[in-house]
């Protein structure tokens, strides 16, 4: 660890400034606040504690790229990633809540709604007065959401939508859902959905083993009736979805290495505390190689998603980067979260600790918002010119 207590090993820490620093301590002290105490008992009890979404609007935690002029902070994309970082940290579940919120509902309201849109919405979003999802995922069409037969239709003076959304996270207790569908020339556009309107209902997903801490549901659309003043209007195409994707996918590079930290510092932590054969098992050469093997591809994790949120920064980060970053950076948590597992040994699969938590969680990051597989064929076909999933 470095002198302020963040496994930095490499001294990432160098290349922040200040106010990146103050940012990250201040959703560290949130989330030991809000989060740890509590997140537990959450992913036991399968809660999800609504009265957390007013507290992330409090601390800035949705939105922090989005202008101050909408509610948003204003931040550059290493600040957003950092706030991820730190939130997963604590709970994949509670990011996901975060990240949706900011990269799924308030950027595409923001980069491709109206004014009037971004006015009525956003403030109440970034507070946290509103809980919103996103409507992309369906029982039929994942990986390829080009497929999609949730449609509309135009009748006017409104649209009717009808249709279903499948692993929809936030939607049992979502106000507004950004909800794509088809027209009737087959054009993906992109809807505000409010909760009460008529034929709207998110039923709940229950059983999950995974983000137990946080609310995931459906969305069914029974012949809706969606203002026209609703609809994204400057955006058309799977560019719209996509583009929201990029932005979420950036946030999860960075907060999975909050998990692999976490694990981490758990792992490091134990093995120096718990004696066995006359001494910590930290001394044994096999628990050295898992945890130098762990430290080492955190810190390469970090020089990714530092180098992608510099790009990001300049507009330059294209959406095979940021595919790779989230490939690697869940998958690099996941095999840190299995190995911090066995040096915990049979404590590691209690609630006592945080690993069996976060490892759960992982199986839904490495397969949401593109699974490990699509992101292995996004870079191949970025690298060689030829996609093997058409």
């Amino acid at each position: 660890m470095n002198a302020a207590g963040f496994t930095d090993y490499y001294d990432i820490d160098g290349l922040l400034t200040e106010e990146h620093k103050l940012i990250r301590q201040s959703i560290r002290d949130f989330v030991k606040k809000e989060i740890s105490p509590s997140i537990e008992k959450w992913a036991q009890d399968n809660h999800f504690p609504s009265e957390i979404v007013k507290k992330f609007g409090d601390v800035g935690a949705f939105g922090p790229t989005i202008p101050t002029e909408y509610g948003g902070g204003g931040l550059d994309y290493i600040s957003y990633g950092l706030i991820m970082q730190e939130i997963e940290r604590g709970d994949s579940g509670m990011r996901s809540t975060a990240s949706v919120q900011g990269s799924l509902v308030m950027y595409p309201i923001y980069a491709y709604g109206s004014e009037e849109q971004r006015k009525k919405y956003l403030p109440k979003l970034a507070s946290g007065e509103w809980l919103g999802c996103f409507g992309l995922t369906e029982p039929d069409h994942g990986s390829n959401p080009g497929g999609m037969v949730t449609k509309i239709e135009d009748k006017g003076d409104y649209y009717l939508l009808n249709g279903a959304k499948l692993w929809i996270s936030n939607s049992p207790e979502c106000q507004v859902a950004v909800v794509w569908a088809k027209n009737e020339q087959g054009r993906i556009k992109g809807l505000i959905v409010e909760r009460g309107m008529e034929g709207f209902t998110t039923p709940e997903i229950h059983n999950k083993w995974s983000l137990r801490a946080s609310c995931t549901g459906e969305l069914v659309f029974d012949n809706v009736k969606v203002p026209k003043e609703n609809l994204l209007p400057n955006v058309e195409g799977l560019r719209g979805p996509l583009g929201c994707l990029d932005s979420a996918r950036y946030g999860i590079a960075w907060g999975a290495i909050g998990v692999a930290i976490d694990c981490y510092e758990s792992a490091l932590k134990y093995s120096l505390e718990r004696e066995q054969f006359g001494k910590p098992i930290a001394a044994f050469q096999l628990q050295q190689k898992k945890l130098a093997e762990m430290i080492t591809e955190i810190t390469k994790a970090q020089l990714m998603v530092w180098r992608l949120g510099m790009l990001k920064n300049e507009g330059k980060a294209t959406s095979a980067q940021i595919s790779m970053a989230k490939r690697n950076s869940v998958d690099m948590a996941l095999h840190v979260a299995r190995e911090a597992r066995q040096i915990h040994g049979g404590m590691g699969i209690t609630g006592e600790y945080p690993i069996m938590r976060h490892m759960m969680n992982l199986e839904s990051v490495i397969t949401y918002e593109g699974t490990h597989d699509i992101h292995l064929l996004i870079t191949g076909a970025d690298i060689t010119g030829i996609q093997a999933f058409k």
